[in-house]
Formats: structure tokens, sequence, C-alpha cells
């Protein structure tokens, strides 16, 4: 199964010598669950797009630096490649600015937050989990990094998680049942080290201090991130499956 990531930024310097790109991050989320899939990158944030949206089996947006509501050539196109692949029935999954862009793309908003910086380990609400998301009960924990949040979601998106710094935490389109598409707005693909180095990169130069120290104080307990590889993938081939039986 080929799972093409639509890389919308880039993790450079110290922190890519020793973590990778996002593409290396996320190949390493969903390899927790699958060893077996295939990834292909395709650098949007570059201007580089897939030829279809049926080149891979399922997609996957990355997180990015840049904001939705940036005036960037590459933001309006993938736009209309998120359409393009939902007419096409093939799966798809947005991780933080892809959870925003998605939002944008299908009729919702998404903007800069008054709540100010979310970072740190993070605690959401399962509002009604579908059944194919095996044991999403309650509650779970998972990194978070980010100052924008989806302000209106689209009309047939189904609200996912919620919580009080986030009140659209995670979302399905369609049937949630047999979703379209999926979204997160935290980062399952970061783990306590990496989440401590952005954190500590941004303390007192856009996050405030008495916020990052919170954060990092947080880090260290249990999160949900082998779960969310396993709901990723049995999402992808549930909806692969769905697709080829069309």
């Amino acid at each position: 199964m080929r799972i093409g990531f639509l890389q919308t930024g880039h993790i450079t310097g110290d922190v890519a010598e020793r973590f990778g790109d996002y593409p290396d991050i996320y190949g390493r989320l969903l390899a927790k669950a699958d060893q077996n899939l295939d990834f292909r990158a395709f650098p949007v944030v570059d201007g580089v797009f897939p030829d279809a949206p049926d080149a891979c089996d399922g997609w996957l947006i990355t997180g990015s630096r840049h904001g939705v509501y940036e005036d960037l050539p590459w933001i309006d196109p993938l736009k209309d490649f998120l359409r393009d692949i939902r007419s096409a029935r093939v799966s798809l999954i947005g991780v933080c600015f892809g959870h925003q862009i998605m939002a944008e793309a299908f009729g919702g908003a998404a903007g800069k937050s008054d709540k100010g910086w979310g970072c740190g380990a993070h605690r959401y609400t399962f509002v009604d989990a579908p059944s194919w998301m095996t044991g999403a009960e309650g509650e779970y924990a998972s990194h978070a990094m980010h100052q924008d949040q989806v302000s209106r979601i689209p009309a047939d998106a189904a609200l996912l998680a919620t919580s009080p710094f986030c009140e659209f935490a995670a979302l399905t389109y369609g049937d949630p049942e047999a979703p379209e598409a999926i979204s997160v707005q935290s980062h399952p693909e970061f783990d306590a080290d990496l989440e401590r180095v952005l954190i500590e990169l941004r303390a007192g130069a856009g996050v405030p201090q008495v916020l990052a120290d919170t954060a990092l104080a947080s880090l260290g307990g249990p999160v949900n991130n082998d779960d969310f590889a396993r709901w990723f993938v049995d999402y992808l081939k549930l909806a692969a499956a769905r697709r080829q039986a069309a």
C-alpha cells in the first residue's frame, strides 16, 4: 500500500539531523502499525505536487511552520488538490497544519487563535469515536505545538475529539463509520524528545517562558502515539478496501 506525504514544511538544521524531516517522522509513526507500507514524499511546500489524486492509495498532509492564511503560491493549489482527492474517493489524513487546511479546503475556517500557543502534552476527550477506532474511549493524550486552530468546521465534518484549549481537536469527514477523510490538531508523530527540543527552541521566542516551562513539565508521561498509528493505518486500509470494492 503506497501512502503519499503531502509535505507542507521542512525540518532543518540540528533538529533535522537528529530526527529527520517530516516524511521520516511520519513514516516512523505509520510503520509502528505496518512495516510494509510504501511511502512517497511530495514537497508541495516547494511546488512539487503529485500527478493525480490516485497516484497513491492514501494521503497524509504534514504539519508546517506556515499558516493556512498566508499568501503563499502553493496554498490554493493544495486546497484544490485536496478537493480532488476527496472527489476521487482516496483516503486523506491531516495533522496540525493538515487538519487546518483540510477545514479551509472543505468549507470551514482556520486561523490564529486568541488562546495563544498550545504546547506540551495535552489531553483530549473523544466525543463519539467510530467503531473502526478500536480502543478509542474517554480521553487520549498527545503532544501539541500550535497557535493556529480550526475555528469553524465544514458542514460535512463531524467532531471526533475536543479539549478546553482546542474545541475542534479532531474531525471526520462524511460518514464517521466510513469517513472520506480524518484529521487531528495534535502531533501523534512527535515523541517527547522532539517535543522538548521544539519547545526549548521557541521558549522566549514566540512561546512565553512561563508557558514553555509548564509544557516541558508535562512531558514524559504516556501519550497515545501507538494508538494513532494503528487508527491511521486502519482507516487507510479500510478506505482503500472500500474504494476497490466500489
